[in-house]
């Protein structure tokens, strides 16, 4: 008689960095549990993941998958309309291939845990018998609402294609924050065509959540709690640590320059401003200018991501002398390992676009936000970060569209200076750490879900 077979979980992201780290964090909870995974990103980010590895990154339960996006290699991956309708005619047949080839070759998925942005896959995982579960790593409120676009379409809020009837304020159900009808995701990605793209494949990927045994999130209770009053069936189990295991493979699209922490260690408590806009922001040059000097007139010191292709364009994109002005004072990356950042106690404020994750991660270590959001439901991010939890202020654009220097200077000296919201965020810091402890409610959560994918189907 054999040995009893490791459950086998396939996990699915969605192909981008704000949802493949999460995912991939949830991977080695799994694994801790005793599972073995297959993790399958995209061939266009499997390379860029595996690229980013450093040689200790390796896991003998962890393996590193990919399949066609049915993009060209040279097409552009941000056209999320685009990148959607390709990768909708390729991935559904190579997944089911993958499913029955671990079969074939004894090595056999039990599971598949899908993005719920992917949840077209979990009618792959019913077609070939397997238990599935749909992640996601966004607000709950986020994906209640996504959820609840039939009800929004007959309360007269939004019409059939997703346009909001009209700009107004409104609740998703009782006791749920105000959220503005400006900022429905699906209308804060790229232009109407992909608007409608992406909306249809939402309904769509509705139809198919349906399938799921569980719908967990990268959330906690208390920070989004009428939200899981109002819909039980989206359980919490967050906040996800992700990063923070060593010889663990993060899932980052770009090397960490990990240089930054010893600068921060030279620096007193609370007095770094750090900035960061995660892995889709675009400035065009002159608001990037204005970034650069609004820090530079903090006075404070600053640690900056810059990716190579923030401002989209070739060239030294710094104004003329600003690096010799700022000096040590100043540094910026390519890419940081966030995660380590955020918990360095020299941190005193985080410039953030308002990624979930990045806004999970900070809320965590009890950092507090400046909020400039980009696009999809960073507005919504924003929304909680200042107007709920109150552990934020929004920096906002002048008549022109931009952020103007003296703004940001005069935020971080505002944010820097509030004692009230440096206490509400220590309060948001115990009670995400409660959760995810012993008898907290995530990890119950988690358990839970555990266990019910270890059981065979019956």
């Amino acid at each position: 008689m054999g040995l009893p077979q490791l459950p086998h979980a396939l996990v699915l992201p969605y192909p981008a960095q704000g949802h493949v780290i999460p995912l991939m964090e949830l991977s080695h909870c799994l694994v801790d549990h005793g599972f073995r995974i297959t993790f399958v990103n995209t061939e266009f980010n499997h390379e860029r993941v595996v690229a980013a590895l450093s040689k200790e990154s390796r896991t003998d339960e962890f393996n590193l998958l990919s399949v066609p996006d049915g993009l060209g290699s040279d097409e552009d991956r941000n056209d999320l309309g685009r990148l959607t309708e390709a990768f909708m005619k390729t991935m559904p047949l190579c997944l089911e291939e993958l499913i029955l080839k671990s079969r074939e070759e004894g090595e056999e998925i039990t599971c598949m845990i899908a993005d719920d942005s992917m949840a077209w896959a979990l009618e792959v995982a019913k077609k070939t018998g397997l238990r599935s579960a749909a992640f996601w790593p966004a607000s709950a409120l986020l994906l209640a609402t996504i959820l609840g676009i039939p009800d929004l379409i007959s309360r007269g809020v939004i019409d059939e294609d997703g346009a909001p009837i009209k700009q107004e304020m409104f609740a998703l159900g009782p006791g749920m924050p105000l959220m503005n009808t400006a900022h429905f995701v699906w209308n804060c990605l790229g232009d109407r065509k992909t608007q409608q793209i992406v909306f249809n494949y939402m309904l769509n990927n509705n139809r198919a959540t349906d399938i799921a045994e569980f719908i967990i999130c990268n959330s906690f209770r208390e920070i989004e709690e009428p939200v899981f009053t109002n819909t039980p069936k989206i359980l919490p189990v967050g906040p996800l640590l992700s990063g923070l295991r060593p010889s663990r493979p993060v899932g980052h699209f770009w090397s960490e320059d990990t240089t930054c922490e010893s600068w921060l260690d030279e620096h007193p408590p609370g007095s770094v401003i750090y900035v960061a806009f995660g892995s889709f922001t675009i400035f065009d040059r002159r608001q990037f200018e204005e970034l650069a000097l609004g820090l530079e007139a903090t006075g404070r010191p600053f640690l900056w991501v810059v990716r190579p292709d923030l401002t989209g364009q070739a060239g030294d994109p710094y104004p003329c002398g600003f690096r010799e002005r700022v000096g040590g004072r100043g540094r910026m990356v390519a890419w940081s390992p966030q995660h380590k950042v955020l918990a360095h106690p020299s941190v005193g404020c985080f410039v953030s676009h308002c990624g979930w994750n990045s806004t999970m991660e900070g809320v965590r270590n009890g950092v507090l936000f400046l909020c400039w959001p980009y696009f999809g439901d960073q507005f919504l991010n924003q929304s909680y970060i200042c107007d709920v939890w109150k552990v934020g202020l929004r920096l906002i654009a002048d008549g022109s569209g931009i952020v103007k220097q003296q703004h940001i200077k005069s935020k971080v000296e505002e944010l820097l200076g509030n004692g009230g919201m440096r206490a509400r965020v220590s309060v948001l810091k115990e009670k995400a750490h409660g959760n995810i402890s012993k008898g907290g409610s995530s990890l119950e959560n988690l358990n839970a879900f555990v266990h019910a994918m270890k059981r065979e189907k019956a």
